[in-house]
Formats: C-alpha cells, structure tokens, sequence
C-alpha cells in the first residue's frame, strides 16, 4: 500500500492551499493510523509539519505552522487534509503525508515510517 496525494501548486504569500493524503488500496483504513505530515525545503532536512492521532482528539503542529495550518481527516473518503492557510515564503518545499503504522504520534525516525505519499511541491512565491 502506499499513500497517494494532490494539491499543492503555487501561490502567493498570504494565500492557501490544502493537500489531501489518501490510501492507494480502500482496504487500508487510514482512520486506524496516526498520520504526519512532513516537509522538506531546498537545501533542508525534512520536518515533520503535522501529526494526527488515529481517534482525531490530538493533533501536533511544527511551532513555524500553528495556527496557519490544520490537519484533519474525512474517514468516509479515507483521506487526510493538511490546510495550509496564510503562507508564507518559508512555507516552501515538498510536503509528504506518512504513517508509521502506529495509532497515536509518535516520537519515530522518519526512517520507521513504513507507508510514504509521492511527495507534492507547495511553492509560495509572489
């Protein structure tokens, strides 16, 4: 199984985007998973941006993002949403959806997160 994702693009500082993370195979129930959401810019390691717990109760948020983003989920499309409101140039990178397999967020390496997305490029640029 692997994550499939779409949104992304290019948009201006102060604009919004929203990318949706969702299972290739309908039999993986992504509600039973914790999924994070990762970032990697130019030049940069890549982050971890956002994490939501399988029972939706706690969400985690990289300190540069809180209150411009939002993780959610819609179980009945089986697909995660990472909005990305107010951006901002440092906003820029490729953005990853993840899942280690575990139901809650965890503390992992990136290196134990088994089931990975393509990948999708956010630039915010005027």
């Amino acid at each position: 199984v692997r994550l499939v994702q779409s949104g992304g693009g290019l948009v201006q500082p102060g604009g919004s985007l929203r990318l949706s993370c969702a299972a290739s195979d309908s039999d993986f129930a992504l509600e039973w998973y914790a999924i994070t959401w990762f970032r990697q810019a130019p030049g940069k390691e890549r982050e971890g941006v956002s994490c939501l717990s399988m029972k939706d109760s706690i969400t985690v948020y990289e300190d540069s993002v809180k209150g411009r983003f939002t993780i959610s989920r819609d179980n009945a499309k089986n697909t995660v949403y990472l909005q990305m409101n107010s951006l901002k140039f440092e906003d820029t990178a490729v953005y990853f959806c993840a899942t280690d397999l575990l139901d809650y967020c965890s503390d992992n390496t990136q290196m134990n997160y088994d089931v990975w997305g393509q990948g999708t490029q956010v630039t915010v640029s005027s």
